[in-house]
């Protein structure tokens, strides 16, 4: 049984994605307020052409009867009343295409926008197969809102206004048809009610399976080799079942409530003649009169219009929650304050605490990093490392305590000041572009010029094998097959024509083999904006050839210094690397060059002791 903080917790967040989900719509209806206003319009006074329709043609049939001279014009009237009403839902047909069209367009771009502006904790809430539904089937479904409610809204007014037209005509022909009008208003709720519950079902059936094939679909090679494509397969497939039951589900629920709406309509119906037929034998109304309370019996128990507009209206919402849980997703908001000019990227944690999921991840951090230092983030797997450099360059606010660039809080920097100035490279980049400079350019303002690009790629490796591609530089990305290296390559490149004064390289460098790592680490000192560099290492060589190393275990620092120091004086800090990686980069042609002999000759000695 869950806790009831957990509880609450859990409505909570329902409560706010409901909420997210109704002022989304409300806003997707105010994107398009002219064109919604225009459906309504139309569809409002189709409604009452149908509504005038009865009376028209009821009164034009007794001056017919009659042989009256205003027959004929009477007729034309009714031809003119049935075109207005053919031509207004064709106008209300088309301009709800458009709503629907625009309206998803509006949802789609304030989720996207959200999803984008919050942490990348938070975005990872969702898979990448089930942020691409809620983005795509359950945006289109919830965009088609703002046009059905009002075709909903419309179809209430034949109803209304017939129940009204036929007290007019004749008042025990009115109180025949309501008797029926309860059991109608029953047959709605119910519909309502099980249509929400058996549409949620089927949306969250269908997240849960598009996530499952998305996730098969990135760890294709990865089936194919392991030879598990078949019970991938049936675990993509295995809630197919579930959806299938569900949507059957909805249809029963539309075809009972059609089914019995079919049995009650011609039950009022009936009433409705036979009230009338004894008020017309009694000289209470004429034929004409009973031909319009027939007709107007017809329209008041359209439960048909009401049922699909209500329908559809039901769907949207339910849709809309799906794509509301991105809008309900925290903003990483921005001040409006700038860096001091030419500062040199000091960098200061001041009790930083993480929590995540209820555990306490970084706890109680505090850190100078000297402007323009080399700072190396070392410790095992699961020390926190790389949310250490995710809270330094703001990729996630710490939840306690603060971070400050330059003497400047990063909250308060404004979005355009903080990515200008903090760049990151990652351990398994996704690039973005449609070429390979644009890729390395990518993110960068002002965008750098294609010298900048290439010196970028140089410092990086990467302009080798780039300029081996069919087109190089201008090779679209679909064209350009690489290995996993290359692509860090290419990361590392766009990373460096990013460069401002801190650099954050999260595992940048772990596809590299050894001595390309090594030729980046010296581009990184001698051919790129100097500034302050955290690296997230896993070799000794980047640990040793680091002005300072933060050393990390269960989200503490443990300890702080040069890594000749650590080493010297720390056992553990030697374990943390392993007698395996340190013959690892022996054997690699890690062997010290003339910038490590000046000044790390004890570390040198320490690591071959370790090795040997």
């Amino acid at each position: 049984m869950s806790p009831p903080d957990a509880e609450e917790s859990a409505e909570a967040r329902a409560g706010a994605v409901a909420g997210a989900a109704d002022r989304a719509l409300v806003a997707a209806a105010r994107h398009s307020a002219g064109r919604t206003a225009a459906v309504l319009g139309c569809t409002l006074g189709a409604a009452a052409a149908a509504l005038a329709e009865p009376a028209v043609l009821g009164h034009a049939l007794d001056l017919l009867l009659r042989r009256a001279p205003a027959g004929p014009a009477w007729t034309l009237l009714c031809a003119a009343v049935i075109a207005a009403e053919v031509l207004l839902d064709a106008a209300a047909a088309r301009s709800s295409g458009e709503v629907d069209g625009r309206s998803t367009a509006r949802l789609r771009r304030l989720a996207l926008a959200r999803l984008l502006r919050t942490a990348p904790h938070h975005a990872a809430r969702h898979t990448p197969g089930e942020t691409a539904a809620r983005l795509t089937a359950h945006a289109t479904e919830a965009g088609k809102v703002p046009a059905a409610v009002a075709h909903a809204v419309a179809a209430l007014l034949p109803p209304l206004g017939a129940v009204t037209a036929l007290f007019l005509i004749d008042v025990w022909t009115a109180l025949a048809f309501l008797l029926g009008v309860p059991f109608l208003v029953l047959l709605l709720r119910a519909f309502a009610r099980d249509t929400h519950t058996s549409v949620a079902r089927y949306q969250q059936v269908q997240l849960e399976t598009a996530g499952r094939l998305t996730e098969a679909l990135a760890g294709a090679r990865t089936i194919a080799a392991a030879g598990t494509a078949e019970r991938e397969r049936a675990r993509i497939l295995a809630r197919l079942p579930e959806l299938g039951t569900e949507g059957r589900r909805m249809w029963r629920v539309y075809g009972a409530t059609t089914a019995r709406s079919s049995v009650l309509m011609p039950l009022l119906l009936y009433a409705v003649l036979a009230v009338g037929g004894i008020r017309l034998s009694a000289g209470a109304i004429g034929v004409g009169e009973l031909l319009a309370a027939v007709r107007y019996a017809g329209l008041a128990a359209g439960i048909g219009a009401v049922t699909g507009g209500l329908a559809a209206v039901v769907r949207g919402r339910s849709a809309a929650r799906r794509t509301a849980a991105l809008l309900a997703l925290p903003e990483l908001g921005h001040g409006r304050a700038r860096l001091p000019e030419d500062g040199p990227g000091t960098l200061e944690l001041e009790g930083v605490r993480v929590v995540r999921e209820g555990a306490t991840v970084l706890h109680d951090i505090s850190l100078v990093i000297p402007g323009g230092a080399t700072v190396a983030v070392v410790g095992r797997s699961g020390a926190g490392k790389t949310l250490f450099a995710a809270v330094a360059g703001r990729l996630t606010d710490p939840d306690a305590g603060r971070v400050l660039l330059d003497g400047v809080p990063l909250p308060e920097l404004t979005a355009e000041a903080l990515r200008r100035e903090v760049g990151y490279a990652f351990d398994r980049p996704v690039l973005l572009g449609e070429t390979v400079g644009e890729a390395i350019a990518f993110g960068a303002e002002p965008a750098p010029g294609p010298e900048a690009v290439r010196a970028a790629a140089r410092a990086a490796g990467a302009d080798l094998f780039v300029r081996r591609l069919p087109h190089a530089y201008g090779t679209h990305l679909a064209d350009a097959p690489m290995s996993g290296g290359e692509v860090q390559r290419l990361g590392l490149a766009r990373a460096f024509a990013h460069a401002g004064r801190l650099l954050v390289l999260d595992d940048a460098t772990s596809s590299l083999d050894t001595v390309t790592a090594r030729e980046v680490e010296r581009a990184l000192a001698r051919e790129i904006r100097p500034g302050t560099r955290i690296v997230v290492a896993h070799r000794l060589s980047s640990a040793a050839r680091a002005d300072l190393v933060v050393w990390l275990e269960d989200g503490r620092v443990r300890a702080s210094g040069t890594h000749e120091e650590l080493w010297r004086h720390e056992p553990a800090y030697r374990a943390v690397f392993g007698a395996a990686d340190t013959e690892r980069d022996a054997h690699q042609g890690t062997e010290p060059d003339a910038e490590r002999d000046a000044g790390q000759g004890a570390g040198q000695g320490a690591e071959r002791e370790a090795a040997r």
